[in-house]
């Protein structure tokens, strides 16, 4: 090997190194992001953060229910033919989490990270939907809400 190459490569080594180190004091100036959850139709899929808390703290009873009412929330289109599957992080499946339907409960608590659901339901009438919109929800926590993703599913005839 010459001179020049051996050179070469540690210019390189150094840069790779000063790029790894900017990075993560640019990582460490950063909040840390709340956990994922993401709902999946045939190809098609959303996620999130969460939409209201998901830093591990108990959300207060009034808190909860205006994060409920929130508009400003991801949707996706869901063929009542197909399959509906949520997932979420290992952090939040390990505390707990459960599908709430328009605020009410759908599912029961769950540690898994991942569930599936026929999409018929979320339209169904005798689980409480109303019309070709549905405001779904995972939340985060068995005894108290620590996390709240909310998702809309419109009815893909």
């Amino acid at each position: 090997m010459t001179t020049l190459q051996s050179a070469v490569r540690r210019r390189r080594a150094v840069a790779a190194a000063g790029a790894v180190s900017a990075g993560l004091l640019v990582l460490a100036a950063c909040d840390k992001p709340t956990p994922m959850a993401t709902i999946t139709v045939g190809s098609s899929s959303v996620s999130s953060e969460a939409t209201c808390g998901g830093e591990g703290e108990a959300l207060k009873s009034a808190d909860l229910n205006a994060c409920l009412k929130d508009k400003g929330i991801d949707e996706i289109s869901v063929d009542p033919d197909e399959t509906v599957r949520f997932g979420v992080d290992p952090d939040v499946a390990d505390k707990g989490w459960t599908i709430l339907m328009n605020g009410q409960p759908l599912t029961d608590s769950s540690t898994k990270t991942y569930r599936t659901i026929p999409g018929s339901v979320f339209f169904n009438a005798q689980y409480g939907a109303q019309g070709d919109s549905t405001l779904v929800s995972i939340k985060e926590g068995e005894k108290e809400t620590s996390g709240l993703w909310s998702f809309r599913l419109k009815k893909d005839a």
